[in-house]
This record gives structure tokens, C-alpha cells and sequence, in this order.
């Protein structure tokens, strides 16, 4: 019995669950956090999500590194009125 579940699971089609995930923007964005929250506890996890980004994702992960680039670069800078 549980052998025939498995190979329906395994034969389920995800197509349509992707589709949904590239035209709604929303559930795109509930899906990743909601992977995140899975691997957050995870260092291990979370080490083979940034490997996967890195090596498949090079868009993503270029954006990734902008960002947390833009985000140091914002803490290096002095104020306005930092006394110079």
C-alpha cells in the first residue's frame, strides 16, 4: 500500500504548481519564505540552498551580492555632519 503512494507522489506533475508560482509574484514570494523558514535552523541546508543559488541562479545570486554590497557600502559612509 504505501509502495503504490509513493509512486503516485513521484508521478505527480509540478508543472502547474511552478506556472503558478512565475505569474503570481505573491505566491513566489510565500513559497521562498517559506523556505527559508525550513532551512533557516539548518546550517547545512542553508549552505547547499546558497551553493544551488550560486552555481544555478547566477542572476539571483549576482543580486544577492549587490545588495548585501549596497547594504556595507551604506554603513561605511560617514553622515553628512560625521565632523570632517
Amino acid at each position: 500500500m504505501k509502495t503504490e503512494e509513493l509512486k503516485q507522489q513521484n508521478s505527480i506533475d509540478f508543472e502547474p504548481f511552478y506556472q503558478a508560482l512565475e505569474d503570481d509574484p505573491k505566491l513566489l514570494e510565500e513559497a521562498l519564505e517559506i523556505l527559508l523558514g525550513m532551512v533557516n535552523f539548518e546550517p547545512k541546508s542553508i549552505k547547499k540552498l546558497a551553493l544551488f543559488i550560486k552555481e544555478d541562479s547566477r542572476n539571483l545570486y549576482n543580486e544577492i551580492a549587490e545588495m548585501n554590497q549596497s547594504s556595507q557600502d551604506k554603513g561605511n559612509t560617514s553622515s553628512c555632519c560625521g565632523g570632517h
